[in-house]
Order: structure tokens, then C-alpha cells, then sequence
């Protein structure tokens, strides 16, 4: 019987969030500026100085992922996918703040880089959005993109808090 790598997902997570919370002196630290780039702070004043464009795409992003719950009682894509979206939100809302950590755009974009990829991978796996023409077909391919658009600037972003917090300076000026 294969063994599921996602029975390990809690323990990873967990062990993440914990590794991180070494980062948390040295963040709190150094004053940060609210906004979108991976080294300021993402909250409502940060949300709201980003360009019109990320607004737009927060409420892109917000109603695709939303429609996944007209699909989670039947398709395991929609629950990884929603599963997901929620698992991120609890952590930037609870966890990263109890770490004290402070809740970088980076440091988001790894949330979702981290609790996002195992839907991207089903979804890119099952091709939902290949089998048939419906409504489900059409919000699989749809979320899959928006995921995958997202993730261009959840890897940098992501990348550019690693290194920050890791002090690699590999993206330093």
C-alpha cells in the first residue's frame, strides 16, 4: 500500500512555522513600511496604497477561489483548493502573528506558495478543466491559472523574504 506524502503536511507545516519563529526578534526589530513589495508589511494600509491592478486582482482572486465552495462536497480539486485558501488566511491571521512574526508581503506569498501547491499540483495532475465542458471545467481551469499567475510573483516575493530573514543577501543591493 503507497504511503500519501499528505498525511506528513501537518508535521511540515508545523515544523515551518516553528523554524520561523527564530526570525521573529530580528523582524520586529527593523521598522517595516505598509505595502506589496515582499519586504513590507502586508495589512489593510498596505492593501490599500498597492496599484489599482493588485486591488483588482485580490478581488479576482478572492471570487475564484470563493466559487470553489459551489464544488467541494463533490470534487477533491475544490476542497484542496479551498482547503487551501483558508489554511493560508488562518495562518497569515493567527499563527504568523502568535510567532510574532511580522506579516511581510513575502512572508504571504510563501503561505501561499506553501498551502496553495498541493490543489496546483491536483488540478495540473486531474486537468479538471480538460474532461468535459461545465461550469466545474471551467472554474478548474480558472483557478488554475489564477493560481499559477499568482505564484509569479509568490516565488519571487517568497524568495526575497527567504533571503531577507535567512540574512543570505543574495537579493540585497
Amino acid at each position: 500500500m503507497a504511503t500519501s506524502w499528505t498525511k506528513y503536511l501537518p508535521l511540515v507545516m508545523f515544523l515551518f512555522c516553528i523554524g520561523f519563529a527564530g526570525a521573529a526578534p530580528a523582524q520586529a526589530a527593523t521598522g517595516y513600511e505598509p505595502g506589496h513589495s515582499a519586504l513590507e508589511v502586508w495589512n489593510a494600509e498596505g492593501q490599500a496604497n498597492a496599484p489599482q491592478w493588485v486591488q483588482i486582482w485580490l478581488m479576482i482572486m478572492l471570487a475564484s477561489f470563493a466559487l470553489g465552495l459551489l464544488f467541494v462536497w463533490k470534487r477533491v480539486e475544490a476542497r484542496w483548493v479551498v482547503g487551501g485558501f483558508i489554511t493560508s488566511l488562518l495562518v497569515s491571521g493567527f499563527v504568523i502573528p502568535a510567532l510574532g512574526l511580522v506579516s511581510l508581503s513575502g512572508l504571504i506569498a510563501l503561505m501561499h506558495l506553501i498551502f496553495w501547491s498541493p490543489a496546483l499540483y491536483l488540478l495540473l495532475k486531474n486537468r479538471p478543466f480538460s474532461k468535459d465542458r461545465s461550469f466545474y471545467a471551467l472554474w478548474s481551469g480558472l483557478i488554475t491559472a489564477v493560481i499559477l499567475f499568482s505564484f509569479i510573483f509568490d516565488i519571487r516575493d517568497a524568495a526575497i523574504y527567504l533571503d531577507h530573514v535567512m540574512g543570505m543577501g543574495v537579493f540585497s543591493a
